[in-house]
């Protein structure tokens, strides 16, 4: 029999709202989560603490513990600390770092893992990829998708707004990703999954066109929803290449050439596809993108992260090196470093006429 339709990994329970996080434990007695309410709960020690003890009474079950940073070490230690326990499922409660280290050691002890965020700052809250730390910079590793993704937008109006902005960042890039993605399937033959593609793009239109800001719930709702649609089209495609781009690659060329000045990942990302939109020569993308970056506060030009013009040009000359088999514009070009910096000279002159 001809197989006329595919599965989808995605989580079973995506709840975007106002006051979510109340009905935590009434998500988590679900059959297919944890009907016992044995869980692990990792945790931060700045927003995670206050929760817990807001959530704590509800939870009666559940064990907690405090997660350090994000690097790959913890991970690690947070799997040897909740194996063999009995738990049905482990909960991350707090940002991108929390929820990938919880990612990352629920798949090593062959748990479900429920991604509750504190703030948007990145698509990594509901994609297949736990990135961490590790002895050689940063690392991404494969896992399995969270079974629930729970987004209180009370919670994320309490973040710090700058973290708020830089998931907004990520999701823009989405559309210049897709583009690099395309671009190899005309250069070099690369398979493109068109249901990956369609989803990553239209989370990053919505998130570009929407009028709204980052005080606005409607706004957060639909930044949030781009966010968990951009992480699933990463599960339909089985890997990044649907949100990670020449962006991407030049956000990871600052991590590892400046990895004590870089800024927020989303930051990064913003201001690397509106250069790449120019490179393609999609001038009028490139100049909606900076509009749209600005008007939320976020940066397109390196000098506004703390950058030079010349580290920005050495970044992008290194960029490729960052993922080596992936094919982007960057690839395409294959520009010198002089070449490079004539563009980002025309690139930030148009910003300043």
């Amino acid at each position: 029999m001809p197989v006329l339709t595919r599965l989808i990994p995605s989580p079973v329970v995506v709840d975007i709202s106002c006051g979510a996080l109340d009905d935590l434990a009434g998500v988590l007695a679900d059959q297919r989560i944890s009907s016992s309410g044995r869980v692990a709960v990792a945790i931060s020690n700045g927003s995670g603490q206050s929760l817990r003890e807001r959530l704590a009474p509800a939870l009666p079950g559940a064990d907690w513990y405090p997660v350090l940073d994000g690097t790959i070490d913890c991970a690690v230690k947070l799997a040897d600390d909740i194996k063999g326990k009995r738990y049905d499922a482990v909960v991350g409660l707090g940002g991108g770092k929390i929820i990938d280290v919880t990612k990352y050691a629920a798949a090593r002890v062959g748990l479900p893992m429920v991604a509750v965020a504190t703030n948007l700052a990145h698509d990594g809250l509901c994609s297949p990829v736990a990135t961490l730390d590790n002895d050689n910079g940063r690392g991404s590793y494969g896992v399995p998708t969270p079974i629930a993704v729970i987004i209180d937008l009370d919670v994320i109006r309490d973040a710090p707004v700058r973290y708020v902005r830089s998931g907004i960042g990520d999701a823009i890039s989405n559309i210049s990703c897709v583009a690099d993605w395309e671009l190899s399937r005309r250069i070099t033959g690369e398979s493109v999954d068109g249901l990956a593609a369609a989803m990553a793009r239209q989370a990053g239109e919505a998130v570009l066109r929407h009028p709204g800001g980052v005080g606005d719930d409607a706004f957060l709702t639909t930044l949030a929803e781009g966010l968990v649609m951009t992480g699933i089209s990463m599960s339909v495609a089985g890997d990044s290449r649907p949100a990670s781009g020449a962006c991407h690659e030049i956000n990871h060329a600052f991590d590892l050439l400046y990895p004590k000045r870089s800024a927020p990942h989303g930051e990064q990302v913003g201001l690397g596809a509106a250069f790449a939109m120019r490179l393609r020569g999609a001038e009028e993308e490139s100049l909606l993108f900076t509009e749209v970056l600005r008007r939320h506060g976020l940066p397109v030009l390196p000098e506004e992260i703390g950058f030079t013009a010349d580290e920005f040009v050495r970044a992008v000359a290194y960029a490729p090196q960052t993922r080596p088999g992936r094919f982007t514009i960057l690839e395409h070009l294959d520009l010198s470093t002089d070449q490079i910096r004539d563009a980002y000279a025309d690139y930030a002159s148009t910003l300043s006429s």
